[in-house]
């Protein structure tokens, strides 16, 4: 009698694509959830930050550079770990491509559901609070809520320059969250969205910055979990080690370096793609 003999599914292999840095804090969580994937990070340094970009130019970019990126790596997930392009190009990519991608837009469902005093902030890049699919949102899902917009110009770069090894004021930090913090009617803001994935890269110095205690939403275990829903669970082992790549081809600078390594990303491309 012959025993038939399976074979262990392959591990997959998972792009995240950022404009920059914020999306390790998507990376983390769906490396958590996935620890036997091998994961491709790409930070498109070249055009950041998005958020001060042409949108037709913006667009053209990322559809371009995913092209380049899925030729090269074969994924069979892409995150989109970025809110300002997963609100403008999320459609065209997924015309484009047929691999599956996972975006990431602004926590206001959860945020509506979550607060207690019925406001709530909405801090993100100037682009994504004004984009329409922020407003469609909120049309759909603030459930009552008094929905608090903030566009904050710097705190991408405050973030980016952190991981850098750059020191950054407490008062940059402070100016840029705090139109989030609203008083009205004898209620408090009790709850703010993080709708640009490098503002969790801060989320201890928020925390410590807020006027009063605040529920910040990351929206990266919510990623995480759309991620195995397509995928399924983990299937295997631990994957290999996570590779990480500059558009731009430039080579990170030793703080970086030390940085990525806390996100557990130890290898680094010297060439763009």
């Amino acid at each position: 009698m012959t025993l038939a003999t399976t074979t262990a599914p392959s591990a997959p292999a998972i792009l995240v694509f950022d404009s920059g840095l914020g999306g390790l804090t998507v990376h983390r969580e769906v490396a958590r959830a996935r620890p036997d994937a091998r994961f491709i990070y790409a930070a498109d340094d070249a055009f950041f930050p998005y958020g001060r970009q042409d949108e037709t130019k913006l667009v053209d970019r990322v559809v371009a550079v995913m092209g380049e990126l899925i030729a090269a790596h074969r994924p069979d997930l892409v995150v989109i770990a970025c809110n300002t392009a997963s609100t403008l190009v999320l459609p065209q990519l997924r015309e484009r491509f047929s691999v599956p991608f996972v975006g990431t837009v602004p926590a206001i469902k959860p945020a509506c559901a979550a607060s207690r005093s019925r406001l709530v902030s909405v801090l993100g890049t100037e682009a994504t609070v004004r984009r329409e699919y922020t407003k469609t949102l909120i049309r759909d899902f603030a459930d009552g809520c008094a929905i608090n917009l903030v566009g904050s110009p710097r705190l991408a770069e405050l973030a980016e320059a952190v991981l850098h090894g750059t020191a950054v004021a407490d008062a940059d930090i402070e100016r840029e969250a705090a139109p989030c913090f609203v008083e009205k009617d004898g209620a408090r803001t009790d709850t703010i969205v993080l709708a640009c994935t490098h503002y969790p890269l801060l989320l201890d110095r928020l925390e410590r910055l807020a006027p009063w205690p605040v529920t910040f939403m990351d929206p990266a275990p919510a990623i995480a979990r759309r991620v195995v829903e397509l995928l399924g669970p983990p299937g295997g082992g631990p994957g290999s080690a996570p590779r990480f790549i500059f558009i731009s081809g430039r080579a990170p600078s030793l703080a970086l370096k030390a940085a990525l390594a806390g996100f557990g990303i130890a290898e680094t491309a010297s060439a763009g793609v």
